[in-house]
């Protein structure tokens, strides 16, 4: 059996992931791990967590697989000084001895690290990937298509920005390329920055903040930002930008065509800011869908895989489904660096050892529940250590109890089997509410997530009911679908409420489900499978059975600018340290009620906010 390390690290989202003779064993992030957000080290505790999962330690291992190419990255930004010179130079000073001192000689920190655990680790059973054949690899090789146009999208890898390559059976070639600093992503990044969110970080926040808002800027956008072509292929306009060579994204040019300052953060959104969210995500969706419509009519493939940062946006993926190009779409639920990782892991034993791949009818992915999981005596153990007071259940009693204390409005901490792989909640680290009611997303944004009121949340709905309450019948277990809420279940808003703008608009009931409905009637869906989830299946279909609604909100167990948890105690932390009502930990459920009040931690400052 041939056994492959993937590894992302160094930039941001380092991880580990492990695969044998081609099978997805497992795959985490190091920031669940450090509880360090965005963690960009080198992943020693996600790699401890893969061996672990996988039986085998780093002697074990056949071949470790790096996500990227630092020569090529080091080139590229050697020649974008050269080429934009005299500008740039204090970026050049402050970027230029970090490259010297440590990512140039990335493959001599690699092998160092390994010798640490394997002093006879061979450096030649270490192989790089360029950064977008691991994102296509990631997309592709779990994809349940035997044949796919790949399209992966992000800020920059080494040079290429954006790739189509084309998958067939276990071969892989990427056929096109867009290369720096020509990139859709950087300029939805450049927009975050501009609205004063962080940079790889707060992206999701514009598309969320949009639907608030009104595209007025879209076509200023498309006249002096981008030069886009029929075909979706596109040119920036670097007179407008600043992160080719400096220090922030956008310079003052690009601030005087929109006539505002750059936002500084947690200064209150307006109307502008909520206007520009909304106009970039209309470019970004034209951006897509001439891409992939150009892309359906040149191959007549009828399989779209998406992966690279840009993936993520979920509402742009529903327009791409809903246009009906490709007839189907398969989208890598790590889409970001995290999956490079498991790409690189993949690309090794499919293209360099030329193995053939298996198709599986979903997908290879096994739900993205690639992380670790407690057995209950171990989550008995680490609860009582934390001094947290428990009741220990049968499964039944502890569906019936959770699913009871969700009609009565409670919120709940979710925390079951194996944790997901990428940046979303699937129901195994999990905030979970009624989405009927009409305050809950006010409650779980001010007090228990401590985030901005605007941020919306997502439904998980069962597999089999979703056309009855979405505009969807298809499978989205990954979060990254977007679609609107079905007409039946929708309530027709009265003229003054219509009238309403903004920020004003949030605390309108829209639908039957008002926790998980956006502005604009939309939402985040989430179906969830039997075959993958049963015990999240279990619990959606009795609180059904309790409501006759199939649908949860779902929000992932953490609070702003925290990793979504990944232990028992982490949960009980994150408990104590919010206004969650209950706690359910494998058979264990908690009420906030019954705990020691001196374990109460002031949860509100403890990470930097994202």
């Amino acid at each position: 059996m041939t056994a492959i390390l993937g590894i992302s690290a160094f930039y941001h989202d380092s991880a580990a992931a492990l695969v044998v003779d081609g099978e997805i064993i497992a795959a985490a992030q190091e920031e669940r791990f450090t509880r360090k957000k965005h963690d960009p080290s080198y992943p020693v505790k996600a790699i401890e967590y893969v061996l672990l999962e996988g039986k085998r330690t780093l002697e074990d291992i056949d071949y470790v697989a790096f996500y990227d190419k630092p020569f090529l990255k080091f080139e590229r930004l050697l020649e974008t000084y050269v080429a934009f010179a005299p500008r740039g130079l204090s970026s050049f000073r402050m970027a230029i001895p970090v490259w010297l001192r440590e990512k140039l000689f990335l493959k001599d920190i690699l092998i160092k690290e390994f010798k640490k655990k394997h002093k006879k680790f061979d450096p030649e059973t270490l192989l790089f990937n360029e950064h977008h054949f691991s994102h296509a690899a990631s997309a592709f090789y779990p994809s349940p298509f035997e044949e796919a146009v790949v399209l992966t999208l992000d800020g920059v890898g080494e040079w290429a920005t954006t790739t189509v390559a084309i998958g067939k059976g276990h071969e892989l070639n990427i056929e096109k390329e867009i290369h720096f600093p020509h990139s859709l992503g950087l300029l939805y990044t450049a927009f975050t920055y501009y609205t004063g969110f962080k940079v790889n970080s707060g992206e999701y926040k514009v598309m969320g903040l949009a639907p608030y808002g009104v595209p007025k800027y879209q076509d200023l956008i498309l006249e002096h930002l981008i030069d886009l072509k029929e075909d979706g292929s596109f040119w920036l306009n670097q007179s407008y930008f600043n992160y080719a060579t400096g220090l922030t994204m956008t310079n003052q040019k690009f601030a005087d065509l929109f006539g505002e300052p750059v936002r500084d953060a947690e200064q209150p959104l307006t109307s502008f800011h909520m206007d520009m969210a909304a106009s970039i995500q209309a470019v970004t969706e034209e951006v897509v869908l001439r891409m992939t419509r150009a892309l359906a009519r040149e191959y007549n493939i009828p399989n779209l895989c998406l992966a690279g940062g840009v993936a993520l946006n979920c509402v742009a993926n529903g327009k791409i489904l809903k246009d009906g190009a490709f007839k189907d779409i398969w989208i890598q639920p790590a889409a970001g660096d995290a999956g490079g990782a498991l790409g690189a892991a993949l690309a090794v034993w499919h293209r360099e050892f030329n193995k053939p791949r298996k198709v599986h009818r979903k997908d290879a992915m096994h739900g993205s529940y690639l992380g670790p999981a407690y057995e209950q005596n171990t989550i008995e153990k680490e609860l009582a250590a934390c001094g947290a007071k428990f009741k220990v259940l049968s499964e039944k009693e502890m569906l019936d109890q959770t699913a009871q204390a969700l009609a009565d409005e409670k919120a709940i901490g979710w925390f079951q089997g194996r944790m997901e792989f990428g940046p979303r909640a699937l129901g195994g680290r999990s905030i979970i509410a009624d989405p009927r009611s009409e305050t809950m997303q006010r409650i779980l944004n001010i007090k228990v997530k401590f985030r901005e009121s605007f941020r919306p949340f997502a439904p998980s709905v069962l597999r089999e009911d979703v056309s009855e309450w979405f505009d969807l019948d298809y499978d989205s277990p990954y979060m990254l679908l977007v679609s609107g809420v079905h007409q039946d279940k929708r309530r027709n808003m009265s003229e003054e409420e219509k009238a309403l703008f903004g920020i004003d608009k949030l605390n309108i009931k829209r639908s039957d489900i008002p926790a998980i409905t956006h502005v604009d009637y939309s939402a985040r869906i989430q179906t969830v499978h039997a075959d993958t989830n049963p015990l999240y299946h279990a619990l959606i279909s009795q609180f059904k059975s309790k409501t006759g609604c199939p649908v949860l909100v779902n929000t992932s167990f953490n609070v702003r600018g925290e990793p979504i948890v990944c232990t028992p105690q982490d949960a009980f932390r994150c408990f104590m340290g919010t206004e969650l009502d209950v706690l359910v930990v494998g058979n264990c459920i908690l009420h906030k009620e019954d705990q020691n009040q001196k374990l109460k931690e002031s949860y509100i400052n403890k990470y930097e906010l994202d």
